[in-house]
């Protein structure tokens, strides 16, 4: 077996250590705070080790640019002696981060004279470039360890990871924001909105009636089948490229009604279609 090797990086207090668990969980042999110049010797002592580690997670802080540069270095080292790394980026919005900085009471990192705001942003300019280059971004503003360990298991975890791709379609609110991990955003907002008709808005997309009423719109059957041959087109594409894990997010102005109606429809058609497919809404329930 070749050995596999993950770099965990990403926003201070986004849940690097808590990813970190997760692998460890699964199996992988976690290193944490360990500077990206020592990653070759890392993956040297995995592979000459008695009883040789497969996995190993690496866990770097990478606030100081010439530690960023120290790691695109050695990846590029690695992958000239035949050995790729993925590199798991993680992230969370201000809020969610300003949340959990006040709440562990603990200062962050970066934080000088200005305030906790200012720190987040400035960390955020600094890693713009790492983020762009990693093989996943996990955004954790609405995550729970639960959902965590989900998503990072079904990118990591090969013994839970049966079909080639796993893919996530996820409806959302815009009035919540985009989310900022989704490799494809799809907008159904151009669909009348069941919010509009009083015996509807109380219920959601999951509820039979608001779905018979979402998928029997105009242009939404059309809106279906063009996005499930490119969904079909993508995946074909990542595996090529050995991306396991892909996010499709649906929306609409709340991501209670026509998002949410979409995306299990969306869901059901693209199950058995060679992709291993999870539904799952990030604002139902929210007012």
């Amino acid at each position: 077996m070749s050995l596999q090797v993950v770099v965990v990086t990403g926003m201070s207090g986004a849940g690097r250590s808590s990813a970190a668990h997760c692998l460890e969980d699964l199996g992988w042999f976690v290193v944490d705070n360990l500077p990206p110049s020592l990653l070759g010797t890392m993956v040297d002592l995995a592979v000459g080790s008695e009883g040789a580690v497969p996995k190993v997670a690496v866990v770097t802080d990478l606030r100081s640019r010439p530690f960023a540069g120290e790691l695109r270095t050695a990846l590029a080292d690695l992958a000239q002696r035949g050995t790729t790394a993925r590199v798991l980026f993680l992230e969370a919005s201000e809020e969610a981060l300003v949340r959990r900085f006040d709440s562990v009471r603990r200062p962050h990192p970066m934080r000088g004279e200005g305030g906790l705001v200012e720190a987040i942003a400035l960390e955020r300019d600094l890693l713009r470039e790492e983020r762009g280059e990693a093989d996943l971004v996990l955004d954790t503003s609405v995550l729970n360890v639960y959902e965590l360990r989900a998503r990072v298991g079904a990118a990591f975890d090969e013994t839970a990871a049966a079909a080639p791709l796993q893919l996530t379609v996820m409806s959302f609110g815009y009035k919540y924001g985009l989310p900022v991990d989704a490799d494809l955003v799809v907008d159904c907002r151009f669909l009348p909105n069941p919010h509009w008709v009083p015996a509807l808005r109380p219920h959601t997309g999951q509820d039979q009636d608001v779905r018979d009423f979402v998928l029997s719109r105009e242009g939404a059957a059309e809106f279906l089948d063009r996005y499930q041959g490119v969904v079909e087109l993508l995946a074909d594409g990542y595996v090529r490229e050995g991306k396991r894990y892909a996010l499709l997010a649906v929306g609409c102005t709340g991501g209670k009604h026509r998002s949410v109606a979409i995306s299990e429809e969306l869901g059901r058609r693209l199950h058995g279609q060679g992709i291993d497919v999870q539904v799952h809404h990030r604002d139902l329930g929210r007012e």
